[in-house]
């Protein structure tokens, strides 16, 4: 580099350098169609030998698009929540653009209020929402009224109003019930998800559609409200563990409430799999440093995240893209049949 960098070097600097006025400078910063190449090379040369870094601040100020996005989110689970971060990160890197991490509570009356505030204060070019914002009334009327492209990871509802990606998470629990029930489960427990998740429901209708396929009832008692945390699932194992006809196999809709579940029935003096099968949904870290590992349905949700802003910042408007799933098998599940499982079906 040459020795006339300098980290505090600003847009004066460059245009001394480059033989060019600041209004040049600022045009192709601002990617100005009305530029020559080599202008614009002078330019860009001059701003690499000055290690010239353009001030967001600035572009606020100057009217131009701040080169931010913002994630919106509200979930519990910190593991999800990482790889959701880390998914819309690493598209944001490589266009240079940055990412701020906003979270919200969907229950909050204020909520879309609060957006409003975000958007006029960041001045951010869009929004990628993560459920379950990405179904929260009051913030996409925020949006839409204050007309700020934004990208939904997996809506549940009004497909039509906006860009998204998602995953079939009904299938995706249709092929765990089912894979249990391969293995010869007939009394499957199935800790559901927060209320306000749209995936809930969706995961819901997945096991009772294995259920029914397989010519299985749908009993209520083998159900447990969760809320996408450990003391949910937790708590839902000792529910099921306090019914008489016990399930041999518990399948939770997140990894959290899946080790939760793991630790009540430690706590209870079950050895697992051997006398419970345990199954999740994500595929999150957690997963692995559970005991037993957990056989769980891999949502791609680094992928999600990723292609979210992908379409974002590339302006595809109204394009539905689906990723797939993955089950995962590990050592949380066994066949009734194995010399493992005591339970009894």
């Amino acid at each position: 580099m040459s020795g006339v960098a300098n980290q505090r070097s600003n847009i004066r600097d460059v245009s001394a350098l480059a033989g060019v006025s600041v209004k040049t400078v600022s045009r192709v910063l601002n990617e100005h169609p009305y530029v020559s190449d080599a202008t614009r090379e002078k330019v860009q040369l001059a701003m690499k030998q000055l290690d010239f870094r353009p001030s967001v601040a600035a572009r606020i100020l100057a009217g131009t698009k701040s080169a931010q996005i913002a994630l919106i989110y509200d979930n519990h689970s910190p593991y999800y929540i990482d790889q959701i971060q880390s998914g819309c990160w690493q598209r944001c890197h490589e266009s240079g653009v940055r990412l701020l991490g906003q979270p919200v509570d969907v229950a909050d009356p204020e909520v879309g209020d609060q957006v409003r505030g975000l958007v006029s204060e960041t001045h951010v070019d869009g929004i990628v929402l993560s459920s379950p914002v990405t179904d929260c009334d009051p913030v996409l009327r925020a949006l839409e009224a204050m007309a700020i492209p934004f990208v939904r990871i997996s809506p549940g509802t009004n497909h039509a109003m906006t860009s998204s990606v998602f995953m079939d998470d009904a299938q995706a629990a249709d092929d765990m019930t089912t894979h249990l029930i391969n293995l010869g489960h007939r009394r499957i427990g199935f800790v559901r998800g927060h209320p306000n998740h749209m995936a809930s429901d969706e995961r819901l209708f997945g096991y009772r559609r294995a259920l029914d396929r397989a010519g299985l009832p749908f009993d209520p008692r083998w159900i447990a409200d969760g809320e996408f945390d450990f003391d949910s699932g937790f708590a839902a194992c000792q529910r099921f563990l306090a019914l008489t006809h016990q399930p041999t196999a518990i399948f939770a809709s997140n990894d959290d409430m899946a080790a939760g579940v793991q630790a009540a029935a430690h706590q209870a003096g079950l050895d697992l799999p051997r006398d419970l099968s345990v199954a999740g949904f994500d595929d999150t870290t957690l997963a692995r440093m559970v005991w037993p590992p957990l056989t769980t349905i891999r949502q791609p949700t680094f992928e999600l995240a990723r292609a979210a802003t992908d379409l974002l910042l590339t302006g595809q408007t109204l394009v539905h893209r689906r990723l797939q799933h993955e089950l995962v098998e590990r050592d949380s599940v066994v066949a009734v049949s194995s010399p493992k499982f005591s339970g009894q079906n």
